[in-house]
């Protein structure tokens, strides 16, 4: 469950940043490895901050091991913030957006991620996302 603002009772065990990777009006998603939470779902490019990484610098690293993808500080802009609730744990979730004028290489890390595709955000939303995800495409995107 995604919320705004934080619950009263909230305890993040983690903070989680993610990255909506765009070009031509579509996002880039990446398939989860079987040994992997959720295997086989789809999800964009994200991982947990490190301390005493920001969101901004986690997200750049993120990027790099995920996909490949080299993108710099002035280049990623921040969405939103929000709070995200598992049955078993609170996280604190940094979107971010990176707009791409070409297509990049993308070469996955083998060991989280066995496939990627490009879909605009409402042809995301039709596939298996990761818990959550269609949620986040849909506030970020205004869907």
């Amino acid at each position: 469950m995604i919320f705004k603002t934080a619950p009263a009772d909230f305890n993040s065990k983690y903070h989680i940043v993610n990255c909506y990777v765009e070009y031509e009006g579509k996002i880039l998603l990446l398939q989860r490895q079987r040994n992997k939470p959720q295997p086989g779902t789809w999800g964009v490019p994200a991982g947990k901050l490190n301390e005493p990484e920001k969101p901004q610098e986690a997200i750049i690293r993120e990027l790099r091991e995920e996909t490949g993808i080299e993108a710099g500080a002035k280049q990623i802009s921040f969405g939103s913030k929000v709070f995200v609730r598992y049955p078993d744990y609170d996280f604190v979730y940094h979107i971010f957006h990176l707009r791409l004028n070409e297509e990049p290489a993308v070469t996955l890390n083998p060991e989280e991620h066995k496939a990627y595709q490009w879909l605009s955000p409402q042809k995301a939303l039709r596939i298996e996302l990761i818990q959550d995800e269609g949620n986040c495409i849909k506030l970020f995107y205004n869907l």
